[in-house]
């Protein structure tokens, strides 16, 4: 059973008043509280009756089926209520339980004004001292049938137990609490206020006359009058007029009881409360009755006059004393007209059947109520003709839920002959619905709407007296309670309504709008019963409380009945009159203590100008517990059903914060506010709320203030996050609003914090604060780029000359990946972020700390502060440094906004605005409830935006500390090399370095490398271009031991750099890919990280010394003696011969503004020394030797490894021509290598250098001049007789001798050709004149074929005689021609078969064909003839 006031058996409550004694703290008495509420209904069959037979008119043996049913209640009821007893006579109380705590008795004495209290210990002195102010309470409630002291959690000593007096009962701790413990307690409080019931009714019976409420004919001497103990009664006699007792009293809570205290109260007198006339002065609603505090509840009541603890006379405050002055008269004839008498004995009746009621009785109560209904009938008493009748219903209702069987009494069916077939319709409509339903439920089920409807007629006609305001409007709200429990039930009354209508509590499903027409009641009926109990206008006799207590009744049941907007209008009205009720009583309050009435709520932040936790609280006399925060739930309801942008509130747990800063529970938070926003009118929103903060700050509720301030502003928001395109984001309140509702904010959060009361805060209003978080690249020099294990020095043979070189990838000098380097961080190093901030509204937002939101590795975030400015994106950057390895995911930022709570933001970067849906998909509050469940497209893309970071571990920093080259330039001249040192420090003083790379970068590499990408570039060019990248590096590091490479924290290491002087070089870095690894190489994990620092060079490269041309002719004689001034050579002597050495010819132009010294040096040792002086050229002739290869066709090489075996063949070039390149190319290498070319200047710094000999070029002719052919023909005549070898005579007999000598390796099939000529004539004609004209004879043929010459320096000698037949000088020329090509013998192997095969040729012959043709016979000519002079023998 609920607390509830308005409940349809409230009539039948016996109303108790529990105050707390001795020494108690406020949980405790709560908690005890507590404990008597569990067992609140007491069935009279386990109540003891009274063995007095003068107190056995209420005996539970008449009906011990019944129950009495009990509202514990911790204040007095206002003086409106107890002056309409006894009308309404439950709303008296008519016990007293005083509370006391057991763990308290033993620790100190309580007080010590009793004298006779003393007692052998603490615990016996208290125990006595408890018992003397039971006697108090009852000299201070004279009118209280039952006073008892309950002493909780109370353990008597095994040995030596102190006594309790009569009138305490002890209660075990609850450990040791036995199930009936309290029950039983409650028996014999209910047997004690049925024996003293008896005497109470007997005071009424003894009446002479009995007013309505409200009015009052003559005085009478009654119940009012009695001050005396319920223990003395003998006889009827006079009753005081009410049961408050401390109404006058100013420090009382009405939610809490009174004790007394002899201190005069803020708003009166301590002895009385000042009378009233029964009309009031002016047309306004009754005042607030004064509040209360728990303080003076405990005080001590001995500091209290005897005088001043007796109950006033409440009835003074509708009557006046003279009107209660009447004497007590009879009934006897002369007195009173006989109708008079006889309304006025129904009204005792109806007195007696309440008192029935509420002793459990039901059975008595309805037969007393019935006749006293009749009698009032008949003497057209309506007033209480209407009260006999709803107290016979509630008697029945009660018998019903008993499972009693009944009878309807006469009086409460319905006379008229309409009325008797409707309801005699719908009993047989019931019965067909539910024949198993008991009869006589059937019977009071059709007629409960009927007698409610003639009931409420009676309560409301006009005539000299009708029921005031408040208990009409809560008999009405009682009915319509009735009947909501029917339309719950489906019109049926069965356990479960009439649960509802005894015990209370809410359906267990609620109802909805969609339509109950066959239900009866109806809706619509019930809703138009309701509203009769609205109060009308301010100007009747209602107090605020009872105001607030009938709207709230009428609120309630619209929403179990589903009328959910009816209810907010009716809830809001209730909040206006709450808010002017707490105007009022604050500001009253407030003016005491000389604060001026118009200083609100934000007024108390410069109360008395202190700083500690109780400045301020003396403006409103806050104490502990004053300030409000039930609220919340009051108005949420309120708030929900109009559709407000609410929030979540304050999360209370860790669990509960980790809850809702879940992406998932925003996102929900978003679908839930984007919902609300589309739902209802804004602008009775927006009222809505102002309304629900008007009414925070009268209470003082400092958390209401800030929740709807923030809602106020949340609602009012666009709920967007606005884009590029501009989206319309601005709030739907003026902007000095929104600066008004931003500083009560901030004033209400600093007052709460001045106050002590810690925790409270506003939600920030905006979901979209946060746009966007990105990481802000890292400076060059601190980037860290990510490197596989493979490509480490050494980690594989192929990068084992990383350093050296070029053609190698090199992944060091590539330009790292950016996605990679913008999120990577380094252990221990600050990085900065850049953070995007939006503010859609039209004031500053001060943000008092934001700081990063990260999971996984450990992340310390800097915590930064900042104002955004009106409608705007703001750009911040924040600071924040890893603390260990690992991965770091950024979820979001940490925010607090001034006066705020610090929640967590999510990432939303992308634009984004609710789509508002086509379709209706439900009506009135189904329409939320549906959009909030249903998860549309629009939020599915909004996607909160995370990105991770890879912190490595702690890495040095690395600087270029100094350089030997003055402000990193360089002046160079071609050729020449320049060494310079480079000094790094290591500004770490805690990592070391242990890995050190070194790349170069020049100007001239960009253009090698794109000519290396030419499609139409020779395979020579290509070498050329690859040779220069290999050989002529311009930057190398000289110390290449890579041991040797480490700097240790905080020190510096010099590496020494040769800088080369090339054509077209202007710049080069020095890039120091640097790491602390930790490890050798091959112990790494598969990914490392380095960082660079690099070193910029300008350079400014010269020209030294240039060949302007170059020669090469065969050597026809002797060296002459004036070349070997300028040279020098191994052995002079020796004589070189053209077989052996040729000589070049190289034009040398000094371009350097000074005179330079050239030295040319071959292999075989002979050095040629040239002085030039400047802008001069010189030739030099140096013999040089000639050249012999193997294979002068062979394919041009690749030095870079990718092209090693790639094999073009070009189809633009001849074969003859491809032959000829590849000749001039193979002889041109052989040569250069044979060749070495130095300068050295003289003047000013000497500077050396070398000459570049790739500049020269070889033609045709200069190649048939170096080169030496693969067969070599030597002819020579012999004169036995002769001693002159090259003179013989006219017709001697001469050995002609032709030696053949096979240099190259494989077999030739020679073909000897002689051709003897004559001398000094063409070639053609001479060799005719030999033939034709018989000058020269020889034996044999000239043409010979000659066996195989087997390869690799065999030779051969051919011999024939030949004779001179005239004088003169004959020449004999010497030809050797391939008979047929050599082809190596094929590689026969026999399988099993006995097939044959032949091996395939290898790929490089069939390339080598394609490209330079098939293979043909060559052909070999001496280079020199054999020289014969004949002379005329003398």
């Amino acid at each position: 059973m609920t607390l509830d006031p308005l409940i349809p058996v409230a009539p039948a409550k016996i109303k108790v008043l529990v105050v707390p004694i001795g020494h108690i703290k406020r949980e405790r008495f709560t908690a005890f509280v507590d404990r008597l509420n569990a067992e609140k209904v007491v069935y009279l069959r386990d109540v003891t009756p009274d063995g007095r037979p003068h107190r056995n008119m209420f005996s539970p043996l008449a009906f011990p089926s019944g129950a009495m049913f009990y509202e514990l209640m911790t204040h007095h009821p206002p003086p409106s209520h107890l002056a309409l007893s006894p009308f309404d006579l439950f709303r008296e109380q008519l016990a007293v339980i005083a509370v006391a705590d057991g763990a308290e008795l033993p620790n100190h004495v309580f007080q010590k004004r009793h004298s006779g209290a003393g007692g052998r210990t603490v615990e016996e002195t208290n125990i006595r001292e408890l018992y003397q102010e039971l006697e108090e309470l009852r000299d201070l409630y004279p009118k209280m049938l039952a006073h008892q002291v309950l002493i909780f959690d109370y353990l008597p000593a095994k040995e030596n137990p102190i006594p309790i007096p009569e009138g305490i009962i002890t209660i075990p701790p609850a450990e040791q609490l036995k199930r009936t413990t309290i029950k039983t307690v409650m028996c014999d409080i209910s047997s004690m206020i049925l024996a003293e019931m008896t005497t109470l009714a007997k005071s009424f019976e003894g009446m002479s006359h009995v007013d309505s409420p409200g009015h009052s004919t003559a005085g009478f001497s009654g119940v009012h009058d009695m001050g005396r103990r319920n223990s003395q009664f003998t006889l009827p006699a006079n009753r005081s007029s009410s049961a408050t007792g401390l109404a006058d009293r100013s420090h009382v809570r009405m939610s809490m009881p009174p004790v007394p205290s002899s201190k005069a109260g803020a708003f009166g007198s301590s002895n009385s409360t000042p009378a009233r006339p029964s009309t009031p002065v002016e047309n306004k609603p009754l005042p607030n009755p004064p509040l209360y505090t728990f303080d003076n509840i405990i005080g001590p009541a001995g500091q209290s006059d005897t005088s001043s603890l007796a109950r006033a006379d409440l009835a003074d405050t509708f009557r006046t004393q003279s009107q209660d002055r009447v004497a007590v008269q009879g009934f006897g004839p002369g007195s009173l007209n006989d109708r008079m008498r006889s309304k006025f004995r129904c009204r005792i009746q109806v007195v007696i059947g309440s008192l029935y009621l509420q002793a459990g009785l039901w059975p008595n109560a309805l037969k007393e109520l019935s006749e006293a209904a009749t009698i009032a009938k008949s003497v057209n008493d309506h007033v209480w003709h209407g009260k006999a009748l709803e107290l016979c219903l509630v008697s029945l209702i009660l018998l019903g839920w008993a499972d009693m069987e009944f009878q309807l009494p006469t009086v409460l069916l319905p006379l008229e002959k309409d009325k008797k077939e409707a309801v005699g319709h719908a009993i047989q409509e019931a019965e067909t619905r539910n024949p198993k339903q008991p009869r006589w439920l059937r019977a009071l089920q059709c007629h409960i709407p009927e007698l409610v409807d003639r009931i409420t007629g009676l309560y409301s006609r006009i005539t000299t007296e009708h029921l005031p305001p408040v208990p009409f409007s809560e008999a009405v709200i009682r009915f319509c309670r009735m009947l909501t429990a029917l339309h719950v039930a489906n019109g049926q009354l069965n356990s479960q309504s009439l649960e509802m209508m005894v015990l209370g509590g809410a359906p267990e499903k609620p109802l909805t709008t969609s339509p109950r027409f066959t239900i009866t009641p109806t809706r619509a009926h019930i809703v138009k019963e309701l509203f009769r109990a609205f109060p009308a206008s301010s100007s009747e006799l209602l107090t605020t409380i009872d105001r607030a207590v009938i709207l709230s009744g009428i609120a309630s049941v619209l929403g179990t009945v589903g009328f959910q907007r009816k209810k907010a209008l009716v809830v809001k009205e209730l909040v206006s009159i709450l808010i002017g009720g707490l105007v009022e009583a604050r500001t009253r309050g407030a003016a005491d203590v000389g604060i001026h009435p118009a200083a609100g709520l934000v007024g108390l932040n410069g109360m008395n100008g202190q700083g500690n936790g109780t400045s301020g609280a003396g403006a409103l006399d806050l104490a502990d517990g004053d300030i409000e925060e039930g609220i919340e739930s009051f108005l949420g309801l309120l708030l929900k059903t109009y559709g407000i942008v609410g929030d979540v509130g304050t999360p209370s747990s860790t669990e509960d914060v980790a809850k809702e800063n879940s992406d998932s529970e925003i996102l929900a938070r978003i679908q839930r506010q984007s919902a609300a926003r589309s739902f209802g009118m804004p602008d009775v929103k927006l009222n809505i709320l102002r309304t629900c903060i008007n009414f925070s700050e009268a209470l003082p509720d400092f958390a209401g203030v800030l929740k709807y301030s923030s809602d106020l502003l949340r609602t009012a928001g666009s709920g967007i996050a606005p884009g590029p395109r501009r989206e319309n984001a601005y709030p739907s309140i003026p902007r000095e609003e929104q600066v008004r509702l931003s500083t009560n904010i901030l004033k209400t959060a600093s007052l709460s914090r001045r106050l002590g009361i810690g925790g409270l805060s506003a939600e920030y209003w905006d979901e979209f604060l946060l746009r966007g978080i990105r990481l802000e690249p890292l400076p060059v020099t601190r980037t860290p780029v990510s490197h596989n294990k493979t490509i480490l020095p050494g980690a594989s043979a192929a990068r084992s000359s990383q350093d050296v070189d070029p053609f190698i990838y090199n992944p060091f000098l590539k330009r790292p990946d950016t996605a990679m380097v913008e999120s990577t961080l380094v252990a221990g190093e600050p990085a900065s972020f850049r953070i995007v901030l939006q503010n859609p509204y039209e004031m500053d937002l001060d943000i008092e700390s934001i700081k990063l939101d990260t999971e996984g590795a450990d992340f310390e975030s800097a915590v930064e502060h900042t104002v955004i400015g009106p409608y705007r994106t703001q750009v911040l950057r924040l600071s924040g440094t890893p603390k260990s390895a690992g991965t770091v995911k950024v979820t979001g930022a940490l925010v607090k906004v001034r006066g705020c709570r610090e929640r967590r933001f999510p990432i939303f970067p992308e634009p984004w605005a609710p789509d508002s849906e086509p379709k209706i998909k439900a009506i009135g509050l189904g329409t939320l409830d549906a959009e909030v469940t249903t998860v549309s497209s629009v939020i599915e893309r909004l996607k909160p935006e995370t990105f991770d970071l890879k912190v490595i571990a702690p890495q040095p920093v690395v600087v270029v500390k100094s350089s030997t080259l003055p402000q990193s330039s360089v002046m160079i001249l071609e050729g020449e090399r320049q060494r310079f040192s480079v000094t790094l420090q290591n500004l770490s003083t805690t990592t070391p370095v242990d890995f050190l790379l070194f790349s170069f970068k020049d100007s001239t590499q960009e253009p090698l490398q794109n000519a290396l990408g030419n499609r139409d570039a020779t395979a020579t060019e290509l070498y050329e271009y690859e040779l220069i990248l290999a050989k002529k590096q311009a930057l190398r590091l000289r110390n290449r031991d890579g041991r040797k490479r480490f700097i240790a924290p905080g020190q510096t290491a010099t590496f020494d750099f040769e800088i080369l002087g090339k054509p077209g070089l202007t710049s080069g870095i020095i890039q120091v890919d640097y790491a602390h690894l930790g490890v050798p190489p091959d112990e790494i994990a598969e990914q490392f990280y380095t960082r660079q620092v690099s070193m910029e060079l300008t350079i400014t490269v010269n020209a030294s010394v240039d060949i302007s041309r170059v020669d090469v002719i065969p050597l026809s004689g002797s060296i002459p003696e004036s070349l070997w001034t300028k040279g020098s050579a191994p052995d002079p002597k020796a004589q070189l011969t053209a077989d052996t050495h040729c000589l070049l010819l190289l034009d040398l132009r000094n371009s350097w503004p000074s005179q330079m010294t050239i030295e040319l040096e071959s292999s075989d040792g002979i050095r040629l020394e040239e002085h030039i002086l400047p802008g001069n050229t010189s030739r030099v002739v140096l013999p040089i030797k000639r050249a012999y290869l193997e294979d002068p066709h062979a394919f041009i090489p690749a030095l870079n490894p990718t092209r090693q075996r790639q094999f073009v063949v070009s189809t633009k070039i001849s074969p003859e021509v491809e032959r000829a390149n590849r000749e001039a190319f193979w002889y041109r290498e052989k040569i250069l290598d044979s060749l070495k070319g130095t300068w050295r200047t003289f003047t000013g710094s000497a500077r050396t250098g070398e000459i570049e000999m790739r500049a020269v070029r070889f033609t045709t002719r200069m190649i048939d001049a170096i080169k030496v052919d693969e067969l070599d023909i030597d002819i020579s005549a012999v004169d036995p007789s002769s001693p002159d070898k090259n003179v013989v005579y006219v017709d001697d007999f001469l050995e002609l001798r032709v030696k053949i000598t096979n240099r190259s390796a494989h077999p030739v099939y020679p073909l000897l050709r002689l051709m003897p000529a004559l001398c000094h004539r063409p070639f053609n004609v001479s060799l005719d004149f030999t033939r034709k004209m018989a000058k020269f004879a020889w034996n044999g043929n000239l043409q010979q074929a000659l066996p195989l010459l087997e390869g690799n320096g065999t030779t051969f000698e051919f011999t024939t005689g030949v004779t001179a037949m005239c004088r003169g000088e004959f020449e004999i020329a010497g030809t050797v021609e391939e008979a047929r090509v050599w082809t190596p013998p094929e590689n026969k192997d026999d399988d099993s078969s006995g097939n044959k095969k032949l091996e395939r040729r290898s790929e490089n012959e069939v390339l080598s064909e394609a490209a330079l043709g098939k293979r043909e016979r060559r052909v070999w000519h001496a280079r020199r003839g054999c020289k014969i002079v004949v002379r005329d023998r003398r």
